[in-house]
């Protein structure tokens, strides 16, 4: 959830910066869809950085069950998709409700994700919110390495939890997917709200 707001809050400067330059440039013939491009190519080396940084820290201070490689993964599918939450953010609301936003959303959302034992409803809608992909994901990167005694602390875990060993793809998949929808809601955003 830490890696996640920081990074959604710091996706909000690739388009709250610079609206008026982008008012101009396109009155004067620039093509939206290059202009977003190019800012999310640029966005890129940040979305590939980050994970590393964190892990650098993270990682061998709690010395997890899981590889570097596999929380890498995990950790870069989470902050591309929070990237374009963060891209929708700030085109459609100003930059002090975007904040607001960034911070509120993560938080909420990682509380629905977390809390679905009993309630039904809760679960489909968890299904819904990308932390608890991104939280299926470590675990089971986590649970694959247990073993001997450990595999009973591993069963009881994931059957808490309701996840599958099997999932880890299609929480990974499920980021990605998110990442590219929220990039398009911002692209489509861009187009249609700063017209004016």
């Amino acid at each position: 959830m830490f890696s996640a707001l920081l990074c959604k809050i710091a996706a909000l400067r690739s388009f709250s910066l610079d609206k008026l330059q982008y008012l101009r440039e396109r009155a004067s013939g620039m093509s939206s869809l290059a202009y977003f491009l190019a800012k999310d190519t640029i966005d890129h080396f940040n979305t590939v950085i980050k994970p590393l940084v964190y892990l650098s820290m993270f990682f061998f201070f709690t010395n997890p069950r899981s590889s570097f490689a596999e929380n890498y993964v995990v950790l870069l599918c989470l902050v591309y998709c929070v990237t374009g939450i963060g891209y929708a953010f700030a085109i459609f609301f100003h930059p002090g409700s975007a904040q607001l936003w960034s911070v509120l959303v993560p938080v909420v959302l990682t509380l629905v994700a977390t809390r679905t034992q009993d309630n039904e409803v809760l679960k489909k809608i968890s299904n819904l919110c990308y932390p608890k992909w991104a939280l299926e994901a470590f675990v089971i990167a986590n649970a694959e390495k247990y073993y001997g005694v450990w595999l009973i602390t591993r069963c009881g875990a994931l059957m808490k939890s309701d996840y599958n060993l099997q999932e880890w793809t299609l929480c990974i998949g499920i980021l990605i997917l998110t990442g590219i929808i929220s990039r398009l809601i911002a692209f489509f955003g861009m187009i249609t709200f700063r017209k004016k």
